[in-house]
Order: C-alpha cells, then sequence, then structure tokens
C-alpha cells in the first residue's frame, strides 16, 4: 500500500510540466487576480518581520520612513509592470532560457548557479524567520544581532522541520505556491495590523492625535542602535525601490509573469509592496520599538518572540507561515534555475536537492540579520543581466544588432552579456570603494552602465550570421507564438 502511494506520488511530480524551455501555452494563461493573491502572500511575509525593525535599529525617522517607502514601492511596481510584465508576456519564457538564448549554455550554467545560490539564501532567511516563531514553545534560545554560527542542536532541528514543510510545497510546482499563497496573504496582513494596533497603548498611543508625536520621538526616533549605521529618506527609498530588484529589473519574475494573460498583471504586485513593504514594515517596526522598550537586552533580534509578545498565538502563527509564503516561490524560482542547466533533470527532483541546500544555509542566524545588505547584493548581482534581456529583446535590430545572438550563431557563450556584467559588477565595486557610495545606490547608475556596455560590446563582438540560420531561427519563433 505504501510502495502504490508512494509511486503514485511520483508520478504525479513527474507529470508536472512547468514549460522550462518553451512559451506558456494559452490554456495555462491566467488572470491578474492569481497574481495579486501570488505577491501579496510573498511580499507580506517573513522578510516583513525582518526588514521593519531593521529600519528601526537604523534611525530612520518617521517623516523618512513614510514618504521614502511611498515613493519607492511606487517606483518598484512601475518596474515590475513596464518592464518585467511586459517582456515576460511578448516572450513567455523563463528567465534562465531567455538569457541562454541571448548568452549562451556556457554562461547561461555560471549565471544560473550564482542565482540558484543567492535565492537559497533567500529563502533560508526566511524558513529562519519561521523557526523563531516555532521554537517559542520549545523555549529555543533566540538568535541575536551579532550571531553567525547556530547556538544550539534545537534551532537546527527546528530549522529542518520547517525548511521540510517549505520544500514539499515548492516541489509541486507553480499552481501548489500560488495557491498556498492566496490561502495565507488574506489574513496575515490582518494579522500585521492587528498586533500593531494593539499594542499602541504600550507606547503611549490612546488616540489617533498621539501617533505621529509618539513615532517622532519613540519608534522612529532617528537615533541608530550602538553599532547600526544611519538611514536617511534616500536609504529607504532606494532600498524600496531596489529591494526586490533581482525580480523585477533583473527579471528574475519573467518567470512567474510569463503566465499572465497581459502584460498588466505586472501592476500585482502593488498588492504585495504596498501591504507588505508598506503597511507590514511599518506594523513591525512598531512591534520592535515596543520589544525594545520593554526588553533587557536590544540585541535579541528574533521576529518570532516579537511577533507573540505584540498578537500572543496569533503573532508566532503568522510568523510561520509568513517565512513559507516568501521561501515557497523563492525555492521555485531556484529550482528552476538549476533544472535549466540540464533540461532532463525534473523540476521536482532539483527543487528537493535546492531545498536541503537552503535548509541547511537556515541554520545560520547570520543570514537574518544582515538581510537588508544581503537582499541590496543579490539584486545588484542580478541587475546587469536584466538590463541585458530588456536591450536585446526591444532594442538591438534598431542598432542594426541580432536579438538571441547565441542562439541564432549557435555559440555557447556570447562574449558581450560575459563581458557586460563583470563591467558593470566591477564599476559599481569601484564606486563603492573609491567613492564610498553605499550599496543601496548603486543599482541605478549600475543598470545605465550595463546597458551602454551591452550595446558597445554587441557592436564589437557580433559578426554576420549566415542567412539562412537566421531565417530558420524567424520562421521557429513565428511557429512557437
Amino acid at each position: 500500500m505504501i510502495m502504490s502511494e508512494s509511486t503514485g506520488l511520483i508520478a504525479k511530480l513527474n507529470a508536472i510540466n512547468e514549460y522550462e524551455r518553451q512559451p506558456i501555452p494559452e490554456n495555462k494563461l491566467r488572470g491578474w487576480k492569481k497574481f495579486i493573491g501570488t505577491y501579496a502572500g510573498e511580499h507580506t511575509a517573513g522578510t516583513e518581520f525582518v526588514l521593519g525593525p531593521l529600519f528601526v535599529a537604523h534611525g530612520a525617522t518617521a517623516i523618512d520612513l513614510v514618504t521614502g517607502l511611498l515613493i519607492g514601492n511606487i517606483l518598484a511596481v512601475l518596474s515590475w509592470a513596464f518592464f518585467t510584465g511586459r517582456i515576460a508576456v511578448k516572450t513567455r519564457l523563463t528567465l534562465y532560457y531567455q538569457l541562454e538564448k541571448i548568452a549562451g549554455s556556457k554562461f547561461t550554467l555560471l549565471y544560473n548557479l550564482v542565482n540558484a545560490g543567492l535565492f537559497c539564501f533567500l529563502a533560508g532567511a526566511m524558513i529562519a524567520v519561521s523557526a523563531t516563531a516555532v521554537g517559542i514553545p520549545f523555549n529555543l534560545e533566540m538568535p541575536t544581532l551579532t550571531d553567525v554560527l547556530p547556538n544550539s542542536l534545537g534551532w537546527v532541528l527546528t530549522v529542518f522541520a520547517i525548511g521540510t514543510i517549505t520544500t514539499i510545497v515548492a516541489m509541486f510546482g507553480f499552481e501548489q505556491v500560488s495557491k498556498f499563497a492566496n490561502i495565507a496573504a488574506p489574513w496575515m496582513i490582518m494579522v500585521f495590523i492587528a498586533a500593531a494596533v494593539g499594542v499602541l497603548p504600550r507606547l503611549g498611543i490612546n488616540s489617533i492625535s498621539d501617533f505621529w508625536p509618539v513615532a517622532q520621538e519613540t519608534i522612529w526616533s532617528g537615533v541608530p542602535l550602538e553599532g547600526q549605521s544611519k538611514f536617511t529618506f534616500w536609504h529607504i527609498m532606494f532600498f524600496a525601490w531596489f529591494c526586490n530588484m533581482a525580480m523585477h529589473i533583473g527579471m528574475a519574475d519573467l518567470s512567474i509573469l510569463r503566465y499572465a494573460k497581459k502584460w498588466t498583471a505586472g501592476f500585482s504586485t502593488a498588492s504585495g509592496v504596498f501591504l507588505g513593504h508598506y503597511i507590514a514594515w511599518i506594523a513591525s517596526g512598531i512591534l520592535y520599538s515596543l520589544f525594545l522598550l520593554e526588553s533587557n537586552n536590544s540585541l535579541t533580534f528574533a521576529p518570532g518572540p516579537i511577533a507573540y509578545e505584540a498578537a500572543g498565538i496569533a503573532g508566532a502563527i503568522c510568523v510561520v507561515i509568513a517565512g513559507w509564503t516568501t521561501a515557497n516561490p523563492t525555492l521555485y524560482r531556484a529550482g528552476l534555475a538549476i533544472q535549466s542547466i540540464n533540461p532532463n533533470w525534473k523540476t521536482w527532483k532539483v527543487t528537493l536537492f535546492v531545498g536541503l541546500f537552503t535548509t541547511i544555509a537556515a541554520c545560520f542566524p547570520a543570514l537574518v540579520m544582515q538581510l537588508l545588505e544581503f537582499v541590496a547584493l543579490y539584486g545588484l548581482i542580478l541587475m546587469p543581466l536584466g538590463a541585458v534581456i530588456f536591450i536585446d529583446v526591444y532594442y538591438m535590430e534598431r542598432w542594426g544588432l541580432r536579438s538571441n545572438y547565441a542562439s541564432l550563431s549557435g555559440k555557447k557563450l556570447n562574449p558581450a552579456v560575459a563581458f557586460t556584467w563583470v563591467v558593470t559588477l566591477g564599476f559599481c565595486l569601484a564606486l563603492n570603494l573609491l567613492m564610498g557610495i553605499e550599496i543601496f545606490f548603486l543599482g541605478l547608475p549600475g543598470w545605465f552602465i550595463a546597458v551602454i556596455a551591452y550595446l558597445v560590446f554587441s557592436k564589437l563582438f557580433q559578426k554576420p550570421l549566415v542567412s539562412s540560420a537566421y531565417l530558420q531561427e524567424t520562421i521557429a519563433e513565428k511557429e512557437l507564438n
């Protein structure tokens, strides 16, 4: 009986088709409602219990936080819609296959490994966030702002339990990831709001008129915690815009939005960023400021206990689910990245392996403690290839150049893409080291450098193609579309 059920499960997993190397068929396209739930679940999630408090720790002022988040999140939604959404609907391909057609299989192999590794670390941070809540009944010693290594066997066992559940959901593909998010998202934001409102009297806020003075003096006072840098309006605005840089202008969400009927589904991301990256960041900041006031140890930084102190069991459960709803789609993306290396590998098997690696990474609390910097770094690393895809899809032929050059020429490595990646990251590193520009501000100049570099290097390296090869590729693409 057990053997029969196991065989049936494997057969069901093997039957899952995520269209890794072909456009999404018409009957698989989804309306904007599907994406509202997906993005609300992903971005009203575990990261919000970390990032909101970190703004408090870095001494953001109330006015800088409110205005910086507003402008930055608007820019993020516009980037998702006008960059990622339009290209996703035009090509209907995953990021990984689209990049392979442009850059070649050898370059894509390297990129996919880097991409998958970064996604694994992000998913691992969210598994760790969930673990801080699951560990409450067992009196686990929680991580602090300075922790790097796991501090107990109990912590490791808790992380592995959460990682197992997260991996199983991700193994079943986009449909199950989307369903999970749609179920979890509606009530999670209510817990965020209810918890924050519930603790306001403990902060001395008993009426609407009390809120802003207390917010300025107590919650976001403008004074960073010991050992933390000072954040300004510009830090907050650029972080809100670029914290998901890998997903929008970095084009990682081509893999998600390729299922959309229309490119305007990209605006569905507003459900995530304004519920999660605005309301939830503010709410979790309120919870953390109360925790700092009532805690004897200002270095303690564990989302589970912070939410539990404010909202009881509901708050702790919210942290668990919030971690899952971010980790699930992130693991899904990481699995696609690795699977694209060898199309014969089954995506669910790859996701299982990726889930194991992610769970091991989640055992290290440093992933959570340095989340602001990590999120900025992984977006910056992936951003140049998003610029390459943008230019390749829309502007190459206007400059007398070929789109999908690696595919048309049969080359396994397009040197123009490789040089663009190296030059862009080198330029950003130079700005950081020589001019002292912080990582949060490097994405914008870096994107323009990537655009210029790709056009220049393409002019240098592209050679005339055999007309028959180009004709065959054009015919094949028209048949697919």
